[in-house]
């Protein structure tokens, strides 16, 4: 099996929209048919299916949210395919989709982060499709900063080119948007001033293979299932090792430590050449902060560390492409992650 990459979209292809996990409030309509605006915007028309309910924890029941799934990302005039946000429960998706028919159709695009993970690093892992962990479709509006692309620009790019994506060092400390007050929000607000941080000690670090990751909160518990054989995938993918990215949603120190513990212990960093680490606002314990967390799970792998990359919930957002090569850059003047598309 090697990586398969989607082939970029242009104007005219199709976008399809679902909520694999959860659906948007009737009270957010306004904001979606932004979102859509904004993919209509460059030229692709947009397919929204049934599963948009968002009057509960999910949009619909598991066996039709998986249908619906498996027919966007089927459809060979379906060349990407974007949730409106996460959630909390995809897990019941996956014993439902068709990874053989998965592995066998022509690739298409699958975007989101956050419950999303679930659904994406598993269909790179098991299938060789590369998924694009990035902004959401309600996150799309937002114009993303010098040095940063959409997920937009990352389905759009020619395969076989580097692109390079360089932190703002700028993120925003508290708050969300109101979507219901302002739909049509467009512009960050990036209000601290902030960089890449090294955990694990000084030094400068350029390091590559190929990239796969995501929440930390979701991912956790496919840990010893095959949904989560990261090392198989390093041997047939990546002998020279991965970088391994992975994000805190909202969980205490506490918990972080604990999964980060458990997915260590799984194997899920054994070919880890080194450890991005999302920026997160998730608080930190009594005696225990979110980075010390991540260094106590973490430290004995004995490889780089770096913190407070824009790769989870804190605006703004770095896309990362699974299954991509990529070489990361970390220095006292400068950091970037380079991604190429073969």
């Amino acid at each position: 099996m090697s990586v398969r990459y989607p082939q970029p979209l242009r104007p005219g292809d199709r976008v399809g929209i679902t909520s694999p996990s959860s659906g948007v409030p009737a009270e957010l309509g306004a904001r979606l048919d932004v979102a859509i605006h904004d993919v209509k915007a460059r030229g692709y028309e947009v397919v929204v299916g049934r599963c948009m309910d968002g009057s509960g924890h999910i949009s619909a029941p598991a066996a039709d949210r998986a249908s619906e799934l498996m027919s966007m990302l089927t459809d060979p005039a379906i060349r990407a395919v974007v949730p409106p946000w996460g959630g909390e429960t995809a897990i019941d998706l996956l014993s439902l989709l068709d990874w053989d028919r998965l592995r066998d159709a022509e690739p298409t695009w699958l975007v989101g982060y956050s419950d999303m993970s679930t659904v994406i690093t598993p269909l790179t892992l098991l299938t060789g499709t590369a998924t694009v962990h990035g902004n959401n479709l309600m996150d799309t509006p937002y114009r993303a900063p010098d040095g940063l692309l959409s997920w937009l620009d990352i389905v759009a790019a020619p395969q076989g080119h580097p692109f390079t994506q360089t932190p703002p060092n700028r993120h925003r400390a508290t708050g969300r948007d109101d979507y219901r007050s302002h739909p049509d929000v467009s512009e960050f607000t990036l209000d601290t001033p902030d960089r890449w941080t090294r955990l694990d000690g000084d030094g400068d670090v350029q390091v590559e293979g190929r990239l796969i990751g995501g929440c930390i909160e979701t991912l956790c518990n496919l840990t010893g299932t095959p949904y989560l054989d990261v090392s198989a995938f390093a041997r047939a993918e990546s002998p020279e090792g991965l970088l391994v990215y992975v994000e805190a949603a909202g969980d205490d120190a506490f918990t972080i430590c604990r999964n980060l513990h458990g997915m260590r212990l799984a194997g899920f960093f054994d070919q880890a050449n080194v450890v991005l680490v999302g920026r997160t606002s998730a608080p930190d314990a009594d005696s225990l902060t979110q980075h010390r967390a991540v260094l106590d799970a973490l430290g004995p792998l004995n490889v780089p560390i770096i913190a407070d990359v824009e790769c989870g919930h804190v605006p703004p957002y770095l896309p990362i492409v699974n299954g991509a090569r990529g070489r990361v850059v970390h220095t006292s003047a400068r950091s970037e992650l380079t991604q190429t598309l073969d």
